[in-house]
This record gives C-alpha cells, structure tokens and sequence, in this order.
C-alpha cells in the first residue's frame, strides 16, 4: 500500500479563520528557516497578498502583512516512476554524467572504485523524469539545456544539464520527491522524510554546477523539482509514496490498480517499457 507522507509531521499550517483543519505540513529535520518556509507558502498558496504568518504556540510573527488565505493551490503534482537506463539513448547521459561529477553530488561520496570501471552503487538521475519526455517537449523545457553539443533527440531530455550522479538510495528518494535541492538558498539539500543518512541542510556539491561548466546542472530544473516535492509533501495530506519493489510473484498489477492513481501509473508503466523497444 502506499505510504502516507503526512505520518510524522512535526509542522502544520492552518488557516486562522478554520483553526482546526491543517491545510498542511512537513517534516522539519532542521534546515527549513522561517524565510524557507514563507517561499514554500508562496508555492502552496493562492492569494491576492502576502499573508500574515504567526507560531500557533509561541504568537511568535513571522510576517506582519495580514490578508486573509484564498485557497490551496490546485497545481498538479507530477507523479513519476523510479528512472532506470531502460535504452541505448540514456547511456551517452549516464557518461556524461559520470565524467564530470565522479561522485554522489548529494552526499559528497567519492566512487573511489572508479578507476576500475566500477560504478556499482551510483546511478545517472534525471531531474525531469523520463516517463513524462511528453509533458517535457510539450512546456518546451528542452529551452532550458544550452549545453546543444551534449543532447541526444530532439527534447534535449538527456543532457546532463537535466541530471546528476547520486548514489542508488539517494537517486529513490529524489524519485520520490522526498529530497530536493534549492537553487535559490545557496543550493541547499532539503530532506521531506525522516533523514536517515544525514544530508538536510548540506549543499549541492560544486563539481556539478560550476558557472564557467556549459554542461553544468540546470537551475531552472533544479527549481522545477523543489517545487514538486513542496506539492508532494506539504499540500493537505501529501500525495502517497509508491510501492516499487516487486518481487517475483508479487501482484504488481493487483496493487497498482487498488491505489490511488492507478491509471497514471499504468501509462507511466507503458511509456518506460515502450522506451525500451524505441
């Protein structure tokens, strides 16, 4: 079954005109300041103001400008699948990326067996999913890669301006928006779950963003994907967290189609196996 990410919340908002119904929350593992927060409220929020902000305990303010909340926002949040390197199109993207970052970006780990060819525990991952190429071209998102010589087909999805090397563990949590990175607080590593290996608060490693690299990582993708996992994880109760280990005899289709969003993730299913055969 799906996992409920609101379990474990250790902050909530409320509208103070409705004090007893959250319209949401998080998971504070200590890197969310109160400036973080207001931005994530900018993100959550439809209103026609700035709002008035204050602790529900303390009365401490965190703003002072005082409009009353419109509503929640009704933006989707786009539901993707664990990446995997499914054709032979992804490989120039994983090399790239192994070349110029060597190690996991997010934690700082050096694959030190690299020498040898051994890449076993680091994953290229994409920060736009592959399963959704559609909505990519469709927004037009291939204007956000100028590196033009380190593209593979016409969307640009695979230039490694649209990825990093993570450690496999880490590139399941990025999936599953329960980690992002902030382009717009100096890069900072924002963790959504209870943060078992100790990244909240650390800062995206240099080597994958270095200004004077034209194949560095893309701001404006690393923006796109914070803003999803402040959808995932903090609107009402947050969007559930799927099953994807599936052993043999598992009754994967069973499972899929009792939750929610059944027909999403069959048709995310399709286009990543039909991927592999294009």
């Amino acid at each position: 079954m799906p996992i409920n990410r609101s379990l474990g919340r250790n902050v909530h908002f409320y509208d103070a005109s409705v004090p007893d119904v959250a319209l949401g929350g998080f998971i504070q593992n200590g890197s969310v300041t109160e400036e973080n927060f207001l931005d994530m409220l900018g993100i959550l929020l439809s209103t026609e103001a700035p709002v008035r902000v204050q602790e529900r305990t303390s009365g401490h303010i965190v703003t002072m400008t005082n409009n009353q909340i419109m509503r929640v926002t009704d933006e989707p949040w786009i539901h993707r699948l664990i990446s995997r390197n499914v054709s032979g199109r992804e490989d120039h993207f994983r090399d790239r990326i192994r070349a110029r970052d060597g190690k996991c970006v997010i934690s700082g780990v050096v694959n030190s067996r690299a020498y040898r060819g051994n890449w076993t525990r680091f994953e290229g991952a994409h920060i736009f999913p592959l399963e959704k190429e559609n909505l990519w071209i469709e927004w037009n998102y291939g204007l956000w890669i100028t590196d033009m010589d380190d593209t593979n087909g016409i969307s640009k999805i695979n230039s490694c301006q649209n990825g990093f090397l993570l450690q496999a563990n880490i590139h399941q949590d990025f999936d599953q928006y329960l980690l992002s990175v902030n382009p717009d607080d100096h890069y900072k590593i924002i963790v959504f779950d209870p943060d078992l290996d100790g990244l909240d608060g650390r800062i995206l490693d240099p080597v994958c963003r270095n200004p004077e690299d034209p194949h560095r990582v893309s701001d404006q993708l690393l923006r796109w994907h914070f803003r999803q996992c402040v959808l995932a994880n903090m609107r009402g109760a947050g969007e559930p967290i799927f099953e994807h280990d599936f052993p043999p005899g598992a009754d994967m289709v069973g499972e899929i189609s009792e939750g929610p969003y059944a027909k999403e993730r069959f048709e995310l299913d399709l286009a990543a196996r039909l991927r592999e055969v294009t």
